[in-house]
């Protein structure tokens, strides 16, 4: 029999990584943490998203949650400029021309504490993304059409931002979305919980 514990919670509002955390059909709660996201001074794009996934999960265990927590975050960078969430379509647009014919690589971090004993496991997943060629008129439509504005890098890869590229290359294809789900999964086989 699976040992799944009661009390699991995704320190995340955001609805995408919650949809792929229900892929694994397991009972939680989703705990939105509200920290300062801006990186360090010389900071890499994988180590603000691991600290930022390890923030948001010492945070939630700070506000008084039990259990298992799940914290995530998801950064980019091309060409050694750390890509961002655009917040509004004109920034959204700059960024898209910005990665227009060239290769991206998204670094998706996660967490998982256990706060009765304070074991935590934290893992870094990376998917590199080759774009397709755009010019402004094609980056406009995407844009109005998917308003991936709440995404890093501006585009859902499970909508039709799938279009904007050429290819993609992961160990964990989840991990694009903001959750990988094969990282999770052996997060938890090595905290002793079994999914099967």
């Amino acid at each position: 029999m699976p040992h799944i514990p009661p009390n699991i919670t995704l320190a995340s509002g955001s609805r995408y990584r919650q949809q792929q955390l229900g892929q694994l059909q397991l009972k939680f709660a989703a705990s939105p943490t509200h920290i300062d996201e801006e990186a360090l001074a010389g900071e890499t794009a994988c180590a603000l998203a691991q600290r930022l996934a390890k923030t948001k999960a010492w945070a939630a265990a700070a506000n008084g949650i039990d259990g298992l927590i799940i914290g995530c975050d998801q950064t980019a960078d091309c060409g050694g400029r750390v890509l961002g969430k655009p917040g509004t379509p004109e920034n959204a647009q700059e960024q898209l021309r910005f990665c227009s014919g060239r290769e991206v690589c998204f670094h998706s971090a996660i967490c998982l504490l256990r706060t009765e004993d304070s074991f935590q496991q934290i893992q870094c997943v990376e998917t590199h993304v080759q774009f397709r060629p755009l010019n402004d008129q094609q980056i406009a439509r995407y844009i109005a059409r998917d308003n991936p504005l709440d995404c890093a890098g501006s585009f859902k890869c499970e909508g039709l931002g799938i279009a904007l590229f050429e290819s993609i290359t992961s160990k964990d294809p989840s991990a694009l979305i903001g959750l990988p789900l094969i990282a999770l999964t052996t997060m938890f086989s090595n905290a002793d919980i079994q999914l099967l």
